[in-house]
């Protein structure tokens, strides 16, 4: 999902998005979650999940009740949400094994 703040919000998206790991970390069917930023006003959040449930408690959880709220105040534009299947990854775990 690609997020485009409003010229004077970019601050508090990104203060937004780094709080909402804390909310993200309570959610056991959501595997990866990462908030990134790509310009001054450019951020998005891409993440993945155990299945179908675990995405829509997910979207039902606190960021997304935070972007519904927050959102008109924040954002330049109505965010949209993009959906893809990973076809393959690579994970590295701490100790520097890799996860297929």
């Amino acid at each position: 999902m690609r997020l485009t703040a409003k010229p004077s919000k970019a601050a508090e998206l990104e203060n937004f998005l780094r709080d909402g790991l804390s909310a993200v970390l309570e959610e056991p069917d959501t595997s990866t979650w990462y908030a990134v930023r790509f310009s001054e006003h450019e951020f998005a959040i891409f993440d993945t999940f155990t299945g179908n449930a675990g995405r829509l408690a997910h979207l039902a959880g606190k960021v997304g009740r935070g972007l519904i709220t927050h959102g008109p105040e924040l954002l330049d534009e109505l965010p949209e949400i993009e959906h893809a299947d990973v076809l393959a990854f690579k994970l590295t775990n701490e100790s520097g094994q890799v996860q297929e």
